[in-house]
């Protein structure tokens, strides 16, 4: 065999072409395309973007003939029914990487092909939908996997790192604020913020940092916000939102954990994005802060809207390696190869009998896999829920985790009827 035919192939779908994908999926596609993937585990596989469904496919029309032979041969499906389109030609994975409230339906038709999923966060809005997604998967016997990329960030894995081997002990409590430039509301996601809010979008990574990092259970949800600028200040559509957990540990002791989050901050800022946590524990303090661990820059005529004065090259940078190649690289690509060894694990790395093994083997990483994605979910779909009736003049509500009264459930402040969003256990 010649050294550069690839053992095997794995053949990827893409749902959604926007923002995400050329950031994330697109460096890594393109790199794959030109490098494959190796391990010695499961020999050269040959990983490909063979076909891509989106609404009108014009995004998807501009980037196959601007990648040229950067990547291979593409379908390009796009319309009401470009998913099940896709599917029909076949592919061994799909990602999804759509507006949030559009993850259940396309990842729902994937799994349902036998295909392997990636979805980027939130997985779903609800339990429901989550509980649905997983037993596909289990049917199908195929992963079901969502992007949780902050937790490849260098910082928090240096974090969680000293809370495993218990140089940080127990946490107390949190805090995290995420702030993204008003642009990001105004125009990239302009076509679906109607209705939506930036903490089910954004704080998710929160939701799922402080779940994976410090486990416990999360026993109590409450959230508040403001409204009036990208959208009506009576309607459903937020600015920011301030969300609390409350979790409880083995020992029986509580930790609250608050996270603040929004899309209108002002264009000029002079970073990207404005991302800050602090951790307190019995014994020790954490602090972390995007902007602040980098490197400032100014340039006439640039600096801050072209270009930004702080730039996180930790996620995702384009560079000029020494050795003249260019490259773009980061955690954000990062999360993506590590899934698509997972599935080339799977499929590859020993005999058919011995699948199942592996197929178990990778579930058990709960740092992605869906069936370890309850509480954050759970979080999601409170948060949800709690807006909403803010929205109809009801605010100050509180969703509890696992009461007696069912595994998700909405109080009412002056209201003795309680709400059940989810009975099962979370």
């Amino acid at each position: 065999m010649n050294a550069q035919t690839p053992t095997h192939r794995l053949r990827a779908g893409m749902v959604g072409i926007g923002m995400i994908f050329d950031e994330t999926y697109r460096p890594f596609f393109e790199r794959t395309h030109a490098e494959g993937m190796y391990d010695r585990r499961f020999g050269d596989v040959a990983v490909e973007l063979s076909a891509v469904a989106s609404r009108t496919g014009k995004r998807t029309d501009a980037y196959l003939k601007s990648a040229g032979n950067r990547i291979g041969p593409c379908q390009n499906f796009h319309g009401n029914h470009s998913v099940a389109e896709m599917l029909k030609g076949g592919i061994d994975f799909g990602c999804v990487a759509t507006p949030d409230d559009r993850h259940f339906e396309a990842s729902q038709a994937i799994l349902s092909a036998g295909a392997h999923l990636l979805v980027e966060k939130p997985s779903v809005l609800t339990l429901s939908e989550l509980d649905q997604l997983i037993e596909l998967a289990n049917e199908k016997n195929v992963l079901a996997k969502v992007v949780y990329h902050k937790l490849l960030d260098p910082d928090h894995k240096k974090m969680r790192t000293l809370v495993v081997d218990d140089v940080l002990q127990h946490v107390n409590n949190g805090y995290c604020s995420l702030l993204e430039p008003k642009s990001i509301s105004g125009s990239q996601f302009a076509e679906w913020i109607k209705g939506r809010n930036p903490g089910t979008y954004v704080a998710v990574h929160y939701i799922k940092l402080i779940d994976f990092s410090f486990g416990g259970k999360l026993k109590t949800i409450t959230a508040t916000g403001q409204r009036g600028i990208v959208g009506p200040a009576s309607g459903n559509t937020w600015d920011s939102t301030q969300m609390r957990m409350i979790y409880e540990y083995p020992t029986g002791r509580e930790a609250a954990f608050d996270i603040h989050t929004s899309w209108v901050t002002p264009d000029n800022f002079p970073g990207y994005v404005e991302q800050e946590v602090q951790f307190r524990f019995d014994n020790g303090l954490w602090n972390g802060h995007s902007r602040k661990r980098g490197v400032e820059c100014t340039v006439e005529g640039k600096t801050p809207f072209t270009l930004k004065n702080s730039m996180n090259n930790h996620y995702n940078g384009t560079f000029c390696e020494p050795w003249g190649e260019r490259s773009q690289r980061g955690y954000g690509i990062e999360v993506l190869e590590r899934f698509a060894r997972e599935v080339a694990y799977v499929e590859y790395a020993g005999s058919k009998e011995d699948r199942s093994k592996r197929l178990a083997e990778m579930r058990k990483l709960n740092y992605n896999d869906l069936a370890a994605d309850r509480q954050t979910v759970a979080a999601v779909q409170a948060l949800e829920a709690i807006l909403a009736h803010a929205a109809d003049g009801e605010p100050d509500c509180v969703v509890r985790v696992n009461d007696e009264q069912g595994g998700l459930v909405l109080y009412r402040p002056g209201s003795q009827e309680p709400e059940v969003l989810y009975s099962g256990s979370v």
